[in-house]
């Protein structure tokens, strides 16, 4: 399927496209290197999210203890920086089979889902880093922005509709993620470009998992909710803002 068709979807899911003046900054030369170590730390975060919600909801200790197994060689690059991160690649793999409880409400579906997504999502952190080391890019600490702890503060407090607000704000992130990769691929060079463009098929299904396990759960219509968080997702988008990242908002030396 051509990228456009992938896209024309998540276009009319998200209310707003990135502004021009972010498209502008992250194409800049001398923001190479935060674009590709936000996007960096924005897959490991995703994966964590899916993990947090596998063992928040789903599994046992048995199967919560494998999935932090499982995450704990990319913290620790990270975090600790210790490791080797052309060793990863061989790492990304459970030891063990993760099930639901048997007296977990969100079944297989949940799982499977999560445990695929992740899967992807530290494969992407390993291709990122590949991708890094080619560009002389070496790691760093960066603040995390605004978005994800914006539209986080309007998740509801009590369940199931904590989770099914937590779904539709990873779709959210997913599809922006994918909006990006595509507004991106153009206006930088072939080997960037074409890394983007092989992203956007797993970060289109992502979302799309996402808002299936929110409405599967959620047992009313999301219809709504997904408006709503719709509208603070283009507004984070949208305003200007002063720390620019791969999620930030229109560039503050770009106001009129």
């Amino acid at each position: 399927m051509p990228h456009s068709q992938l896209l024309e979807p998540i276009k009319q899911f998200l209310r707003c496209e990135t502004p021009l003046g972010w498209i502008d900054e992250a194409t800049k030369k001398e923001n190479l290197a935060i674009i590709l170590i936000d996007h960096l730390i924005c897959e490991l975060k995703a994966a964590q999210s899916a993990m947090f919600l596998i063992r928040k909801y789903a599994v046992d200790k048995q199967s919560s203890d494998a999935l932090l197994e499982w995450l704990k060689p990319f913290e620790t690059l990270i975090y600790k920086r210790e490791g080797n991160w052309r060793d990863l690649a061989a790492k990304n793999k459970l030891t063990k089979s993760v099930i639901p409880k048997p007296d977990s409400a969100y079944g297989q579906d949940l799982v499977d889902k999560m445990v695929m997504l992740i899967k992807e999502e530290l494969h992407h952190f390993y291709q990122v880093l590949e991708i890094m080391d080619e560009y002389g890019v070496e790691y760093q600490s960066i603040t995390p922005c605004r978005y994800a702890k914006g539209m986080l503060r309007h998740v509801k407090t009590f369940e199931p509709d904590a989770l099914v607000d937590k779904l539709i704000v990873g779709a959210y992130i997913e599809a922006r993620s994918c909006e990006r990769f595509a507004a991106l691929a153009p206006h930088v060079d072939k080997r960037l470009g074409d890394f983007y463009i092989s992203l956007l098929r797993s970060e289109a299904r992502h979302y799309q998992d996402y808002l299936t396990l929110a409405q599967e759960i959620a047992g009313f219509d999301i219809t709504e909710r997904v408006k709503e968080f719709g509208e603070i997702e283009a507004q984070l988008i949208t305003s200007f803002d002063d720390d620019f990242k791969f999620h930030s908002g229109t560039p503050v030396n770009k106001r009129a």
